[in-house]
């Protein structure tokens, strides 16, 4: 058995405890600071879904295919989001009353959708290993704002940053659960078209999490210069294709 994409799935699953770690030392949290980590991580997770996960998914199947699969991606992680809503509430850091249980309907939101995350490393570490540590590099960039969004209301309605901690790691952990779940169940039945086809779909969950979740979130809240955002999306692009190149 391979072991090298159980690794990826893990090093980007456990990215969001950097995000815990950077909400443990930050005093007083300032908004700003986690809208332009969204857009980093939301122009990382969009570049690389057309230029590489995509790609290579055309490449394996064929057009029509690619695309069809695509959609069916986006279309999963809709029916996901709609059955399992996790939205970053800016509430929950206001009312101590509530921000308990919002935080854990967050860290089990989050859960659920790195779940699919993980067997994207995984697939894509089977097709090759420098698309593997691509989109391991994307999702754990995108893990480390998702970490801060977890452990930032835990900080604030508990005091206790070792449970922040503990949660953020957590609702990590399910990026290699799910791509140890997906090697030992689905492993046997990949083929060339098979990996097309969940590359293409995996394109889709990325660009659906990038529009409906990260960007949202980042126009939603107040006394945010809108433009930080979109200078952050930018400068993702731009890490993500500059590490295209070193690799």
């Amino acid at each position: 058995m391979d072991y090298f994409p159980l690794l990826l799935a893990t090093i980007a699953g456990l990215s969001t405890v950097i995000g815990a770690l950077i909400a443990i030392c930050i005093k007083k949290a300032k908004f700003c600071y986690l809208c332009v980590a969204f857009g980093f991580s939301a122009g990382v997770m969009i570049f690389v879904s057309f230029t590489e996960l995509l790609f290579q998914g055309i490449q394996s199947t064929n057009l029509v295919t690619s695309f069809l699969s695509f959609f069916g991606g986006v279309l999963i992680i809709y029916i996901i989001d709609i059955l399992i809503p996790h939205a970053y509430e800016e509430e929950a850091y206001s009312r101590k009353g509530k921000v308990n249980r919002t935080a854990m309907f967050l860290v089990l939101g989050i859960a659920i959708h790195n779940f699919p995350e993980g067997i994207a490393v995984l697939f894509s570490s089977m097709a090759n290993a420098r698309l593997g540590i691509l989109i391991a590099i994307a999702i754990a960039l995108h893990n480390i704002p998702e970490g801060i969004a977890v452990s930032m209301p835990i900080i604030y309605a508990t005091k206790n940053r070792k449970k922040a901690f503990y949660y953020s790691a957590l609702s990590g952990a399910a990026e290699p659960l799910g791509a140890l779940i997906s090697m030992i169940f689905l492993g046997q039945f990949i083929d060339q078209f098979v990996l097309g086809v969940i590359l293409s779909a995996v394109a889709g969950i990325m660009v659906f999490i990038s529009f409906d979740e990260l960007l949202p979130y980042v126009y939603k809240q107040k006394n945010v210069d809108q433009h930080l955002p979109m200078l952050g999306m930018f400068i993702g692009m731009f890490v993500m294709a500059a590490s295209m190149l070193l690799l």
